[in-house]
Protein backbone atom coordinates (compact mmCIF):
# COMPACT_ATOMS: atom_id res chain seq x y z
CA UNK A 1 0.00 0.00 0.00
CA UNK A 2 2.77 2.39 0.69
CA UNK A 3 4.46 1.01 -2.32
CA UNK A 4 1.39 2.44 -3.86
CA UNK A 5 1.22 5.54 -2.56
CA UNK A 6 4.46 6.47 -3.26
CA UNK A 7 4.75 5.84 -7.07
CA UNK A 8 1.44 7.66 -6.91
CA UNK A 9 2.81 10.53 -5.79
CA UNK A 10 5.81 10.27 -8.15
CA UNK A 11 3.40 10.01 -11.40
CA UNK A 12 1.53 12.79 -10.12
CA UNK A 13 4.91 15.63 -9.67
CA UNK A 14 6.62 13.56 -12.64
CA UNK A 15 3.98 13.91 -15.29
CA UNK A 16 3.84 17.87 -14.92
CA UNK A 17 7.30 17.82 -17.00
CA UNK A 18 5.91 16.01 -19.86
CA UNK A 19 4.53 18.82 -22.02
CA UNK A 20 2.26 18.05 -25.20
CA UNK A 21 3.51 16.25 -28.02
CA UNK A 22 6.53 15.18 -25.74
CA UNK A 23 9.00 12.57 -27.25
CA UNK A 24 10.44 10.67 -24.06
CA UNK A 25 13.17 7.69 -24.02
CA UNK A 26 13.66 5.35 -20.65
CA UNK A 27 15.84 2.40 -19.83
CA UNK A 28 15.07 -0.70 -17.98
CA UNK A 29 12.01 -1.36 -16.28
CA UNK A 30 10.22 0.46 -13.49
CA UNK A 31 6.37 -0.11 -13.81
CA UNK A 32 4.21 -2.68 -12.09
CA UNK A 33 6.73 -5.50 -12.44
CA UNK A 34 9.37 -3.79 -10.57
CA UNK A 35 7.01 -1.76 -7.91
CA UNK A 36 3.76 -2.76 -5.84
CA UNK A 37 2.07 -0.23 -7.92
CA UNK A 38 2.39 2.02 -11.22
CA UNK A 39 5.88 2.42 -11.35
CA UNK A 40 8.05 4.89 -10.93
CA UNK A 41 9.86 6.36 -14.19
CA UNK A 42 6.86 4.20 -16.11
CA UNK A 43 4.36 5.34 -13.69
CA UNK A 44 5.23 8.98 -14.83
CA UNK A 45 5.29 8.13 -18.13
CA UNK A 46 1.75 6.29 -17.95
CA UNK A 47 -0.03 9.05 -16.13
CA UNK A 48 1.13 11.93 -18.37
CA UNK A 49 -0.54 9.76 -21.55
CA UNK A 50 -3.60 9.99 -19.94
CA UNK A 51 -3.02 13.58 -19.72
CA UNK A 52 -2.55 13.46 -23.79
CA UNK A 53 0.96 14.97 -23.90
CA UNK A 54 2.62 11.60 -24.55
CA UNK A 55 3.74 11.20 -28.50
CA UNK A 56 6.06 8.64 -28.31
CA UNK A 57 8.70 6.24 -25.63
CA UNK A 58 12.01 5.56 -26.57
CA UNK A 59 12.60 2.17 -24.79
CA UNK A 60 16.09 0.74 -24.97
CA UNK A 61 16.06 -2.88 -24.94
CA UNK A 62 18.66 -2.68 -21.71
CA UNK A 63 21.01 -5.58 -22.81
CA UNK A 64 21.71 -8.57 -21.76
CA UNK A 65 19.20 -8.63 -19.25
CA UNK A 66 16.66 -6.99 -22.09
CA UNK A 67 14.17 -5.31 -19.08
CA UNK A 68 13.22 -3.11 -21.94
CA UNK A 69 11.08 -6.27 -23.54
CA UNK A 70 9.46 -5.60 -20.06
CA UNK A 71 8.78 -1.93 -20.43
CA UNK A 72 7.59 -2.41 -23.80
CA UNK A 73 4.86 -4.49 -22.61
CA UNK A 74 3.53 -2.55 -20.08
CA UNK A 75 3.01 0.18 -21.86
CA UNK A 76 1.63 -1.25 -24.50
CA UNK A 77 -0.79 -2.45 -21.84
CA UNK A 78 -1.16 1.46 -20.45
CA UNK A 79 -1.94 2.00 -24.44
CA UNK A 80 1.31 3.73 -24.50
CA UNK A 81 3.42 4.66 -28.26
CA UNK A 82 6.14 3.05 -27.93
CA UNK A 83 9.35 2.33 -30.29
CA UNK A 84 11.53 -0.23 -28.96
CA UNK A 85 15.78 0.51 -29.91
CA UNK A 86 18.97 -1.02 -29.34
CA UNK A 87 20.84 0.77 -26.09
CA UNK A 88 23.28 2.25 -28.29
CA UNK A 89 20.57 4.46 -30.31
CA UNK A 90 19.50 6.75 -28.01
CA UNK A 91 22.32 8.84 -28.64
CA UNK A 92 22.17 9.60 -32.08
CA UNK A 93 17.84 9.75 -31.24
CA UNK A 94 18.85 12.90 -29.22
CA UNK A 95 21.53 14.23 -31.96
CA UNK A 96 18.59 14.08 -34.02
CA UNK A 97 16.71 15.61 -31.53
CA UNK A 98 14.12 12.88 -31.35
CA UNK A 99 14.15 12.70 -27.14
CA UNK A 100 12.72 16.14 -25.62
CA UNK A 101 13.26 14.06 -22.17
CA UNK A 102 15.16 11.08 -20.22
CA UNK A 103 13.46 9.45 -17.49
CA UNK A 104 15.03 6.48 -15.72
CA UNK A 105 14.40 5.03 -12.51
CA UNK A 106 17.25 3.85 -9.66
CA UNK A 107 18.08 1.41 -7.61
CA UNK A 108 19.87 3.47 -5.05
CA UNK A 109 21.08 7.25 -4.85
CA UNK A 110 23.54 8.23 -2.44
CA UNK A 111 22.80 11.05 -0.42
CA UNK A 112 24.41 14.18 -2.32
CA UNK A 113 22.16 12.69 -5.21
CA UNK A 114 24.48 10.43 -7.65
CA UNK A 115 22.37 7.67 -8.70
CA UNK A 116 22.91 3.92 -9.49
CA UNK A 117 20.78 2.25 -11.75
CA UNK A 118 21.28 -0.30 -14.39
CA UNK A 119 24.04 -0.47 -16.92
CA UNK A 120 23.57 2.09 -19.50
CA UNK A 121 22.07 5.02 -17.80
CA UNK A 122 25.50 6.63 -17.47
CA UNK A 123 26.09 6.90 -20.97
CA UNK A 124 22.57 8.05 -21.65
CA UNK A 125 22.94 11.23 -18.92
CA UNK A 126 26.14 11.74 -20.94
CA UNK A 127 24.39 11.85 -24.07
CA UNK A 128 21.43 13.80 -22.48
CA UNK A 129 23.96 16.45 -21.04
CA UNK A 130 25.64 16.90 -24.74
CA UNK A 131 22.75 17.38 -26.16
CA UNK A 132 21.06 19.26 -23.58
CA UNK A 133 18.30 17.11 -23.25
CA UNK A 134 16.69 17.16 -19.81
CA UNK A 135 17.61 14.06 -17.48
CA UNK A 136 15.47 12.71 -14.99
CA UNK A 137 15.47 10.20 -12.67
CA UNK A 138 12.02 8.81 -10.61
CA UNK A 139 12.46 7.29 -7.13
CA UNK A 140 10.74 6.82 -3.87
CA UNK A 141 13.08 8.51 -0.88
CA UNK A 142 13.09 4.80 0.26
CA UNK A 143 15.85 4.70 -2.64
CA UNK A 144 18.13 6.92 -1.13
CA UNK A 145 20.86 5.37 0.83
CA UNK A 146 21.47 8.54 3.85
CA UNK A 147 24.90 6.60 4.96
CA UNK A 148 26.23 6.97 1.13
CA UNK A 149 27.68 10.31 -0.45
CA UNK A 150 30.12 9.62 -3.74
CA UNK A 151 28.53 6.93 -5.85
CA UNK A 152 31.46 6.34 -7.72
CA UNK A 153 33.44 5.15 -4.87
CA UNK A 154 31.29 3.84 -2.29
CA UNK A 155 28.20 2.03 -4.29
CA UNK A 156 29.05 -1.71 -5.22
CA UNK A 157 29.11 -2.37 -8.89
CA UNK A 158 27.69 -6.08 -9.19
CA UNK A 159 29.61 -8.44 -11.57
CA UNK A 160 26.90 -11.06 -12.75
CA UNK A 161 26.99 -14.44 -14.53
CA UNK A 162 28.83 -14.68 -17.81
CA UNK A 163 25.71 -16.74 -19.47
CA UNK A 164 23.50 -13.13 -19.29
CA UNK A 165 26.06 -12.20 -22.38
CA UNK A 166 26.49 -15.60 -23.93
CA UNK A 167 22.87 -17.11 -24.03
CA UNK A 168 20.01 -15.50 -25.60
CA UNK A 169 16.33 -16.77 -24.29
CA UNK A 170 13.40 -16.55 -27.09
CA UNK A 171 10.55 -18.21 -28.22
CA UNK A 172 10.69 -20.35 -31.72
CA UNK A 173 8.08 -20.49 -35.01
CA UNK A 174 6.83 -23.59 -33.22
CA UNK A 175 6.14 -21.31 -30.14
CA UNK A 176 8.56 -23.46 -27.28
CA UNK A 177 11.07 -20.98 -25.60
CA UNK A 178 14.57 -21.71 -27.29
CA UNK A 179 18.20 -21.29 -25.18
CA UNK A 180 20.70 -19.93 -28.00
CA UNK A 181 24.19 -20.09 -27.09
CA UNK A 182 24.93 -17.07 -29.01
CA UNK A 183 29.34 -17.11 -28.69
CA UNK A 184 31.63 -19.82 -27.18
CA UNK A 185 31.33 -20.82 -23.86
CA UNK A 186 35.24 -20.04 -23.20
CA UNK A 187 35.02 -16.06 -24.55
CA UNK A 188 35.90 -13.80 -21.39
CA UNK A 189 33.40 -12.00 -20.41
CA UNK A 190 32.93 -8.69 -17.51
CA UNK A 191 29.26 -7.92 -17.05
CA UNK A 192 28.60 -5.30 -14.84
CA UNK A 193 24.93 -4.90 -14.11
CA UNK A 194 25.34 -1.46 -13.07
CA UNK A 195 26.71 2.37 -13.40
CA UNK A 196 26.69 4.98 -11.35
CA UNK A 197 25.86 8.86 -12.49
CA UNK A 198 27.25 11.36 -11.01
CA UNK A 199 24.57 14.13 -9.46
CA UNK A 200 26.20 17.25 -12.36
CA UNK A 201 24.05 14.93 -15.01
CA UNK A 202 20.73 14.85 -13.24
CA UNK A 203 18.20 17.69 -14.11
CA UNK A 204 16.18 16.48 -10.81
CA UNK A 205 15.11 13.39 -9.05
CA UNK A 206 11.21 13.15 -9.15
CA UNK A 207 10.15 12.10 -5.45
CA UNK A 208 6.96 11.36 -3.70
CA UNK A 209 7.50 14.66 -2.28
CA UNK A 210 7.86 16.76 -5.70
CA UNK A 211 11.13 17.59 -8.05
CA UNK A 212 14.35 17.64 -6.38
CA UNK A 213 17.46 19.05 -7.30
CA UNK A 214 20.16 16.22 -6.52
CA UNK A 215 21.95 18.74 -3.91
CA UNK A 216 18.53 19.02 -2.25
CA UNK A 217 18.14 15.84 -1.16
CA UNK A 218 18.92 16.39 2.62
CA UNK A 219 17.13 19.08 3.25
CA UNK A 220 13.87 18.47 1.39
CA UNK A 221 14.09 15.10 3.42
CA UNK A 222 15.77 16.06 6.52
CA UNK A 223 12.76 14.44 9.06
CA UNK A 224 14.61 10.88 7.54
CA UNK A 225 18.01 11.64 8.00
CA UNK A 226 19.92 9.20 10.44
CA UNK A 227 20.01 10.68 13.41
CA UNK A 228 23.61 11.49 14.83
Amino acid sequence: DEDKRLCDAIAKAGSALVKPGSRLLTHCNTGGLATAGVGTALGVIARAHQEGNVSNVWVDETRPRNQGLLTAWELGQHGVPYTLVADNAGGQLMQQCDVDLVIVGADRITRRGDVANKIGTYLKALAAVDNEVPFYVAAPSSTIDWTLNDGKREIPIENRAASELLVVNGVGSDGETRTVQIAAPEVAVANPAFDVTHNRFVTGIITERGIVKPTDLTAVFADLLPKA
